[in-house]
């Protein structure tokens, strides 16, 4: 069972990661129909877990910005954890970040989305 602060951290980070990302033809996968299986939610939650595990006590109590900027950094968006709005931890946040590789979605077969890291 997630946690409020985990849980905030976690949806953050998903609504990030749709956000961001496009299907084949660029269209954002934030678009209503954001349909995540549970091998998807499993990956996001495991990474989200082991960053906090690392990270957790450099956070400040900013876990929704935080699950953000952790998305935006292990995937080398121009924005993220070193930008400035971390001033204490940024660098530090950052390198963990960087530990997990970048992360990507896809629509599969089915019509789901799925993560891949690589």
């Amino acid at each position: 069972m997630l946690g409020d602060s985990d849980k905030e951290f976690l949806d953050a980070y998903i609504y990030c990661a749709l956000w961001s990302s496009t299907d084949d033809d660029g269209i954002y996968l934030d678009g209503g129909n954001a349909d995540l299986p549970p091998e998807t939610l499993d990956a996001m939650k495991a990474d989200c877990k082991a960053f906090l595990d690392l990270a957790d006590e450099l956070l400040d109590l900013e876990y929704s910005q935080a699950g953000h900027d952790f998305w935006l950094t292990r995937n080398g968006h121009g924005a993220g954890f070193w930008d400035g709005d971390w001033p204490e931890h940024g660098d530090k946040l950052t390198e963990i970040s960087k530990g997990f590789g970048e992360a990507n979605l896809y629509i599969g077969d089915d019509g789901l989305i799925y993560q891949f890291q690589g």
